[in-house]
């Protein structure tokens, strides 16, 4: 085969142009730091540098800003849990305080005047929010636990459940005498005040609309059976708490009434008997005031909202479910981060003070009335029929003194119990948003691991080793070099040379 010049100029500018690439390859790596400049210099390692830099799109997603965004959230819930867990812990104190023998009925006063501050407080920590949004109120972030001024405009239809462990047996004192009662010639002062026992369920808010509840649903369990539905309960009967008989229902037929002041149901031993085993006791009441501080409805029952003031507005209907806030926080991998305030935050805290509210004013009403007759008794024109019957009031209104502290040491007591369920209430609520904090803190140190792991395959995949990129850089220029010095020989001879 004859090599002509041609031939061996093309093979030598050809072998010149191939090196002189690679020169230029390796210099651009060893220029970038980079294997490839382009997908078609390597479509493999252009495909999987793809799929990493997306996975570690999605962890930087997870693990710089959803996780920080979760744990924040969390931090603030488990502050705002553990300021009211020490609030009803302080409450549990001073109810202890209040049920001792030794405090007379005014240091009483001085403690439930505690007792309700620190029950607007709690319901104050139920409104904490995280950059703007509520965080015990579900999906409703932009509404308040409580109301945040006094409200009348909104009537709620509010739908309330109980069980048969909900009744409670309250004492109350009957049969008081008032100062007025010295003018009536027909009081004699014989019969002595006396305590009574009754039964009570307590709704979660007073000072309810005058609307007849006309009726109760409740179901009994049935053993081996679903619970069984009983008959509508409607022997329901509308009373006011001024009624001298408001804590006394009918005995004919057996019956229950509706104070409407104080938001309570007073059963019938009867009644009672018959609720007592039930496991659902559902019925519905009706609220317009509302005061500020007060928990709203939406967030614990089913209820219909209607705006008084804008009556062409349909009515809201508002359904209590589970609503849970979840955070894409990995992979197909979702955690719930809001505790709902109704897992942590009940009316029974507040009713219960309530109760100890009206408790220590009757004892100080009852101590006032006993310090007018006695100072009445120092008058010295009394006559001795005078004398007597004042007398006789005075030993009436001690008994129902002693009486009536009787039934304030119980309802301390039982504020003790109630703040010690709630403290569960709150204990188990802090449980669970810890657990959930913790997994939340096992994926951050996963992630963090898994985005170390992807950033070294990515530079594996995409970086060139700089020493090595060096070499081969030095010694494709070498190459270079030594093909244009053999190329500069073999275009030397020419035609003429071998003539």
């Amino acid at each position: 085969m004859r090599i002509t010049n041609r031939m061996m100029t093309n093979n030598m500018l050809n072998n010149i142009n191939k090196n002189k690439l690679n020169v230029s390859k390796l210099e651009e790596q060893y220029s970038t730091g980079k294997k490839i400049q382009k997908p078609s210099d390597d479509p493999i390692v252009t495909v999987r540098a793809l799929k990493l830099r997306t996975n570690l799109t999605e962890l930087d997603q997870y693990y710089e800003k959803n996780i920080p965004d979760a744990i924040s959230w969390m931090e603030v819930t488990e502050s705002s849990l553990t300021t009211i867990n020490d609030i009803i812990r302080q409450i549990n104190t001073l109810c202890v305080q209040g049920s001792t023998d030794t405090f007379t009925a005014t240091n009483r006063a001085s403690i439930v005047q505690n007792l309700v501050e620190l029950k607007d407080q709690i319901y104050q920590e139920g409104n904490a929010n995280y950059a703007g949004r509520y965080i015990f109120t579900g999906y409703k972030t932009d509404s308040p636990l409580t109301f945040m001024e006094d409200t009348n405009h909104l009537q709620y239809d509010i739908t309330e459940n109980f069980t048969g462990a909900d009744i409670q047996m309250i004492s109350r004192v009957s049969g008081s005498y008032e100062l007025s009662d010295y003018d009536d010639p027909s009081v004699d002062f014989q019969a002595a005040p006396k305590m009574e026992n009754t039964y009570r369920l307590k709704l979660s808010y007073d000072s309810l609309d005058n609307i007849i509840i006309d009726s109760i649903r409740y179901t009994k369990p049935v053993p081996g059976e679903e619970s069984e539905e009983q008959p509508l309960f409607t022997n329901i009967k509308i009373v006011s708490a001024y009624d001298p008989d408001a804590y006394v229902p009918d005995d004919t037929p057996p019956g229950i009434n509706f104070i409407f002041e104080t938001g309570e149901l007073i059963l019938h031993k009867s009644v009672y008997e018959e609720f007592r085993t039930a496991d659902n006791i559902e019925l519905s009441y009706t609220k317009s005031n509302f005061k500020k501080g007060e928990l709203k409805p939406e967030h614990y029952f089913n209820c219909v909202m209607t705006d008084i003031y804008k009556p062409e507005q349909p009515p809201i209907n508002f359904i209590k479910e589970k609503q849970e806030i979840k955070y894409e926080i990995n992979y197909n991998q979702r955690l719930t981060i809001n505790t709902e305030g109704s897992d942590a935050i009940s009316h029974s805290i507040g009713r219960d003070i309530d109760d100890i509210l009206k408790s220590v004013d009757d004892v100080i009403q009852v101590e006032g009335k006993i310090a007018e007759v006695e100072k009445r008794l120092e008058d010295i024109n009394l006559t001795e029929d005078q004398r007597l019957r004042y007398e006789k009031m005075l030993e009436q209104m001690e008994t129902e003194l002693e009486l009536k502290k009787e039934v304030m040491q119980k309802t301390f007591e039982r504020g003790i119990t109630s703040s010690n369920k709630e403290q569960d209430r709150v204990n188990v609520a802090v449980a669970d948003l810890g657990s959930r904090h913790f997994r939340l803190r096992l994926t951050e140190n996963r992630l963090s691991s898994q985005q170390v792991n992807f950033k070294e395959l990515m530079s594996k995949n995409e970086d060139v080793d700089i020493v090595e990129a060096f070499i081969n850089f030095n010694a494709a220029q070498v190459i270079y070099n030594s093909s244009l010095s053999a190329a500069s020989k073999v275009v030397q001879n020419s035609l003429l040379d071998f003539l």
